[in-house]
């Protein structure tokens, strides 16, 4: 599968509310994960530690509305735009947050995903 094909495929599953699958389908059983902020999330490394990442997020902020831009091509990898309507629960803060995802794929696999925001 292209880089091209993998990007779209990904998004779209994105913007059906299906983050799960995209992550259980596309990414690469040792995909490297970077955040821009400290602590033990900041750096995750394998399918496992990326999917706990993403429930230990979940499990800390209230969905109000999110939104995916993109898929944005580059050679073997693209960026993803999102946009996050939130509360976290620990404090009861909303936060509108924007944040781009750039990806690297290999195989049809993402091996490296970073986020700037």
């Amino acid at each position: 599968m292209t880089t091209e094909q993998t990007a779209k495929d990904f998004v779209a599953l994105l913007k059906e509310g299906k983050h799960e699958e995209a992550a259980n389908r596309f990414n690469a059983d040792d995909i490297a994960s970077y955040e821009n902020m400290p602590g033990p999330m900041a750096v995750c490394h394998g399918r496992e530690a990326v999917r706990q990442k993403g429930e230990w997020w979940v499990a800390g902020h209230e969905v109000h509305d999110f939104s995916s831009e993109g898929p944005y091509l580059n050679g073997d990898q693209y960026a993803v735009r999102f946009h996050f309507d939130v509360t976290v629960k620990e404090t009861g803060e909303r936060r509108v947050m924007d944040e781009v995802g750039l990806y690297t794929v290999r195989n049809g696999k993402v091996v490296e995903e970073r986020f700037f925001y």
